[in-house]
């Protein structure tokens, strides 16, 4: 079971209406095309329509099971004390005294570039659970991060 928040569940049900309605009929079209075009073992544009098909389809299954097995969050059940999904952290890394804010996420709307982390990242899953003012202690490839969480919000 995954948990989305609502703006992320909506743009991967567009993205998936978007395939499964314009994407695929195109692709589906382009296969029937290149594939009236003669002997098949050597048409290198079928072959390429058939990977871009296969391509297509299997995000198109990818996106329906993430939503079939996903859950709306609501942001008013959640806890405002807590480090929780949806929440965002500033913390500072007690080793190099450096300041850091993310919002924590699910697997499927990380975006470092957008200051969101996955909540199953080291890190993420280290700031689970901790209030303002408790450390966290993150196992990363480089070693242990020590973290102080300094405020907690959620958007």
């Amino acid at each position: 079971m995954e948990y989305l928040s609502k703006q992320r569940f909506d743009e991967l049900l567009t993205e998936l209406n978007y395939l499964i309605d314009v994407v695929y009929p195109e692709v589906r079209e382009n296969v029937a095309e290149t594939s009236a075009q003669g002997d098949r073992s050597e048409n290198a544009g079928y072959r390429e329509a058939r990977r871009i098909q296969a391509k297509t389809i299997s995000r198109i299954k990818f996106l329906q099971r993430v939503l079939e097995n996903s859950r709306v969050i609501d942001p008013e059940a959640l806890p405002k004390d807590r480090v929780c999904l949806l929440s965002t952290v500033e913390f500072t890394n007690l080793a190099t005294n450096t300041r850091m804010k993310f919002q924590i996420v699910s697997p499927h709307e990380m975006n470092l570039e957008a200051g969101k982390i996955s909540l199953k990242s080291p890190i993420g899953a280290a700031l689970m659970g901790k209030k303002v003012g408790e450390i966290a202690e993150a196992q990363v490839p480089s070693g242990t991060l020590r973290l102080k969480i300094e405020s907690i919000t959620l958007d």
